[in-house]
């Protein structure tokens, strides 16, 4: 039986770099841990840290096929942040010009939780510890 410990990183793939690099670091706030560029695969890779434990790889390649729907396409559905307070970032987020969804209840934990977007539309979710 496979024992896994945690999720290490989740890798995205971007369709502009610099949007992105400026929304993940400056907006949300994610330290750089390395940024490298890959001239065979004109290509770059940002390794950020969510916490001790966890990151995000931040890829760019030249015309990546784009998303075929949201939310329910297939492959990984979203990416959720654990956060103390869900209305307190929510509304950091929107002062910085993001749009969030409004808060609702998880029917199951009781937890409140919201959804916004990356720049490439992706999904990301904010759920309160």
């Amino acid at each position: 039986m496979l024992q896994l410990k945690a999720i290490h990183h989740v890798a995205i793939i971007c369709s502009d770099y610099q949007q992105s690099k400026a929304f993940y670091t400056q907006i949300l706030g994610l330290p750089i841990i390395k940024e490298t560029y890959r001239e065979s695969r004109n290509s770059y890779k940002l390794d950020l840290s969510i916490n001790e434990h966890s990151q995000i790889e931040l890829f760019s390649f030249p015309n990546p096929p784009e998303r075929p729907s949201s939310p329910e396409a297939q492959g990984l559905r979203h990416l959720a942040f654990v956060v103390d307070d869900v209305a307190q970032t929510k509304q950091t987020l929107e002062l910085q010009g993001i749009e969030v969804e409004p808060i609702r209840v998880d029917e199951i934990t009781g937890k409140k939780f919201t959804f916004f977007k990356d720049p490439d539309n992706l999904p990301l979710e904010l759920y309160q510890a």
